[in-house]
């Protein structure tokens, strides 16, 4: 079986990996480089952020994001010499009006990653002496990790570069689908390439809406920036990551800090702007104060895929056969990226589902159909 896959982020790399170690030979497209847009630039932690606060759709493929990555890592550390770097730092949360929300979800689900405790001064310090002391208590998530992300894609984009089944087509944006009687054949490039497919996956994040006119579906999936700094502090200097009031510290193991951050509907724009800037500083020299004596070594932004209540859309497209989706994750693609493509992969070779698949399904968009002019 012969698939194309349109976007080399974590949802189409994942998706593609799935499909060639089940046999399936593989093309990718992008239009940039491989890994360079949202799935770079996010924080890499592998739950949502206050799950309490999102849909039970997003918690349930989540909880499956760090095990699969623990399994695909060992997999590949070996042959690409790459380490995801899953990180098992737990967090701290600060914002006191979840404290109860955040204990009793705890209870209710009894998911050994969102389990919780309260913590007063004296317990936060030790768990994380370099919280700042206007902060009394927190809720802890002892078993909550991260996953150093650019590690993670680029370990993805090594191993399927050379797998045997699979072949890379970088800086190429593909300008339609090509299809005949409701059935997709395959893509065609902007340059006029044509390429057949006997399946085509669009994986394309916060750039899925461009492909709305061409298949008359309405897609509500437009871009949100999201702007972050980095930090390098000494190795394990920060002992855990930290959230308030949305904002969060994500330590990496060799010292270096990830903060961020914002939203903004600025299209497809990456621009940074120093009023955001200053925002994420202040709010993270709140959190930790002895932040200010280390360093700022990089600032970037990258565009999440917003989506009607963050629920991605993994299945297959309405109305026409041999279309998929694997797109809209929104804030939580990194953390919902490996069960959405193991998803993703099951349906499209009709094995059976590690969820139920009928709240992702694509039959959403037939609420929203184009009305033709």
């Amino acid at each position: 079986m012969h698939i194309a896959i349109i976007g080399a982020g974590i949802s189409g790399l994942m998706s593609a990996l799935e499909l060639a170690e089940q046999g399936c030979s593989v093309d990718i497209f992008d239009q940039q480089q491989a890994g360079q847009a949202a799935s770079w630039a996010g924080g890499g932690i592998l739950s949502p952020m206050y799950p309490w606060r999102y849909a039970p759709e997003v918690n349930q493929l989540a909880k499956h994001g760090k095990s699969l990555y623990q399994t695909w890592n060992e997999k590949l550390r070996p042959i690409t010499g790459i380490d995801f770097q899953i990180h098992d730092t737990g967090m701290l949360i600060f914002d006191q009006e979840d404290f109860e929300i955040g204990l009793n979800y705890a209870n209710r689900y009894q998911e050994p990653m969102q389990q919780c405790e309260l913590l007063d001064r004296p317990q936060l310090q030790q768990v994380n002496p370099h919280v700042s002391a206007q902060f009394q208590q927190a809720i802890y998530f002892p078993q909550l990790s991260s996953v150093r992300n650019p590690r993670l894609l680029q370990s993805l984009i090594y191993y399927l570069k050379q797998h045997p089944a699979v072949r890379f087509f970088e800086q190429c944006p593909v300008g339609k689908l090509v299809i005949q009687n409701k059935k997709v054949h395959g893509i065609e490039t902007e340059d006029g390439q044509k390429f057949t497919a006997n399946h085509v996956v669009i994986s394309s994040g916060a750039w899925s809406q461009l492909w709305q006119q061409q298949i008359q579906r309405n897609i509500p999936v437009h871009p949100v920036q999201g702007q972050m700094l980095l930090f390098k502090t000494p190795a394990n200097w920060l002992p855990t990551m930290c959230m308030n009031r949305v904002m969060y510290l994500i330590p990496r193991q060799d010292g270096h800090i990830v903060c961020g951050s914002s939203m903004a509907d600025t299209g497809f724009s990456t621009a940074i702007d120093s009023q955001t800037q200053r925002d994420i500083l202040n709010a993270c020299l709140k959190i930790v104060p002895e932040l200010a004596q280390f360093p700022i070594v990089k600032r970037w932004a990258g565009l999440r895929p917003s989506s009607p209540e963050g629920i991605p859309y993994i299945g297959a497209m309405p109305e026409l056969e041999n279309l998929w989706a694997n797109f809209g994750h929104f804030r939580n693609g990194l953390c919902m990226g490996s069960g959405s493509a193991r998803l993703l992969r099951q349906l499209i070779l009709g094995q059976d589902t590690l969820i139920d698949p009928q709240a992702y399904s694509p039959q959403r968009l037939k609420q929203h159909n184009l009305m033709s002019c």
